[in-house]
């Protein structure tokens, strides 16, 4: 990159330029390929504005930027819709932005801070952040306020926007604001600094005031959502809260530095409840009779699924049981052994090296024992069922754990088609737990020469739409010839769809287009949302004028325009998107 040498002047963190780092940070876990100029590890927020700061001297006021004059931050990478792909220059916090302290109900964040190093702290003080997504074990809390991430507990508890109190962000003018709920007064003083922040909030006031019924309006009417800008979360006349605005904003608007985040507390007695559906029209029904239990989660995973978790049994019980981490992609070390239980061409189409390690098998072979001494049971209702729900109550007292799955035992004991294995001893849902959460990892493995390609991941409606939904979904899929499997929220309507193809054909990618244009018409129409958790990315920032109209489409433009007039944040994403873009950066070489 021509400016290599003026950026490692400017910052304390590394810069690099090489070919391997580049190829590392185009990708994410989505389905595109987007190759960056630089990426910077930065030292801290002096870093990021100082950054920022050197695009502006490059970019010409009012002009059209070009992207590799852009910034676009990154925390975990475990993005599925190309959100922090970028061809400028990429921002990597993990490496030293990652420190964060815990106190009471309260938790202060930075934004390379990996969650799984945050929950051992909080669970030592036994409080929870409760909106994880499933991979929460390789996700980073700066991407999931940037996404808006949710995941099993979303249900009981709300998305990550509701814990977000405060944002220490570097907008386009290169300064460092903090931004937290104002009331009236407060915004008053804000409106009437003469500087960046004070235009801000004066330009977003007209807004938002201006088109304030519209904005209410376009509110999806689901329980969760991460498509667009989240207007109508800011401003509600009485109090102006711009941290709702850069949650699930995805690094559009500026860089978030630092958070301060709201926690609660971790209910200390579970119990799990398996449910095998025999068919998926019963699902609205066992989702009516069980919301009023309220469950901790209310989760599912399809036949498909299940299939695959057993195929991939040994890489399931090394989530579960701790195994030695692997040497290469198979998910098992490299010295596993045949203890594994894999016969050796099972291992071969799995990833997993024939030559499985003692350790490995004996620790798989406690992991097994968990499904014991019911394990033929549970094969036989696997069988049988086109879906597995997983109902999991928390409750402050195991005589309350107790009493929530006796009483889900009787709200269903006279339900057709449906299953119960009931778990009431503490410790035993973890398995289930790691398939639900493993489901995508072990999909994104090779699975007979397909891939997994996220575009269609995320989609949401009203509970009591999907024998109607899903089954055009499928319908759908079906007419282009393309598998996939599913899992995913059936409390509030929200399912993952992944695809199975092979990318590396043209007339597979041909297919991408034409699918997401009828399913997302589908869902609109249905009054969905195009994506519950997932964000938008590459993959639907085209689709959001479809979704919201025209009207507050252009809501959204100006939105970006008062805060990022040069267009140097994450362009691409929310808005200025185009399909032809996504299409052209498909990864297809795998």
């Amino acid at each position: 990159m021509v400016f290599a040498n003026e950026l490692k002047k400017l910052v304390k963190g590394e810069v690099f330029t090489d070919e391997e780092t580049l190829n590392k940070y185009s990708t994410d876990t989505s389905l595109f390929k987007v190759m960056p100029h630089a990426v910077i590890f930065p030292k801290d927020a002096q870093d990021i504005k100082n950054i920022v700061e050197f695009i502006n001297s490059k970019t010409i006021p009012g002009g059209s930027t070009p992207r590799n004059l852009s910034v676009t931050a990154r925390s975990g990478g475990t993005d599925m819709s190309g959100g922090p792909l970028n061809e400028g220059i990429i921002l990597d916090c993990t490496k030293y932005m990652n420190t964060f302290a815990v106190r009471d109900m309260e938790a202060t964040v930075q934004p390379g801070v990996f969650y799984r190093d945050f929950e051992v702290e909080t669970q030592k003080a036994g409080v929870l952040l409760p909106s994880y997504p499933a991979s929460k074990s390789i996700a980073a809390l700066g991407g999931m306020i940037a996404n808006n991430s949710g995941g099993e507990k979303t249900l009981r508890y709300g998305q990550t926007k509701k814990y977000v109190k405060e944002l220490k962000v570097v907008l386009s003018d290169g300064n460092e604001y903090i931004f937290s709920k104002l009331n009236k007064e407060e915004l008053e003083k804000k409106k009437h600094q003469q500087d960046f922040e004070g235009e801000i909030y004066r330009k977003m006031y007209d807004l938002l005031e201006n088109n304030y019924d519209i904005i209410q309006r376009a509110r999806p009417q689901v329980s969760k959502n991460s498509a667009g800008y989240f207007l109508w979360d800011v401003y509600n006349r009485e109090n102006f809260d711009l941290t709702q605005l850069f949650s699930g904003s995805q690094g559009t608007l500026g860089i978030i530095t630092e958070a301060k985040l709201s926690l609660v507390k971790e209910k200390k007695y579970t119990r799990l409840g398996i449910l095998y559906l025999r068919k998926l029209d019963s699902l609205p029904q066992i989702v009516d009779r069980v919301l009023p239990l309220e469950p901790e989660s209310l989760e599912t995973f399809d036949d498909s699924t299940l299939a695959l978790a057993l195929r991939f049994f040994p890489a399931i019980a090394k989530k579960a049981k701790g195994l030695p981490e692997r040497s290469s992609q198979s998910g098992l070390p490299a010295e596993a052994s045949a203890q594994s239980g894999l016969p050796a061409e099972a291992s071969a189409q799995s990833g997993l090296p024939a030559e499985a390690s003692a350790q490995a098998g004996g620790n798989l072979f406690k992991f097994a024992l968990q499904f014991l001494p019911d394990a033929w049971a549970q094969l036989k209702l696997m069988a049988i069922a086109d879906i597995v729900v997983l109902v999991e109550f928390a409750q402050d007292t195991e005589k309350e754990a107790e009493d929530k799955i006796n009483e889900l035992e009787r709200v269903l004991k006279d339900m057709h088609g449906v299953t119960m294995h009931l778990l009431h001893e503490e410790g035993k849902a973890e398995k289930y737990w790691t398939i639900r959460r493993e489901s995508f990892a072990l999909l994104r493995k090779s699975v007979g020469g397909k891939r997994t390609a996220p575009f269609v991941d995320d989609l949401i409606v009203k509970p009591e739409k999907l024998p109607r939904v899903l089954p055009q979904v499928y319908k759908i899929l079906k007419k282009y010839g393309i598998k996939a499997t599913l899992a995913g929220h059936a409390g509030s309507g929200n399912f993952h769809i992944i695809p199975l193809m092979d990318l590396t054909k043209k007339s597979e990618r041909e297919k991408i287009p034409k699918v997401s244009d009828e399913i997302y018409d589908l869902v609109i129409k249905e009054g969905g949302s195009i994506t519950a958790e997932h964000n938008d990315g590459l993959m639907r920032s085209p689709y959001l004028e479809k979704m919201y109209g025209k009207e507050v489409y252009n809501l959204f433009k100006r939105t970006k325009e008062i805060f990022d007039p040069n267009n140097i944040f994450n362009p691409g994403k929310k808005v200025g998107a185009s399909m032809e873009y996504a299409m052209e950066h498909i990864n297809s070489n795998k």
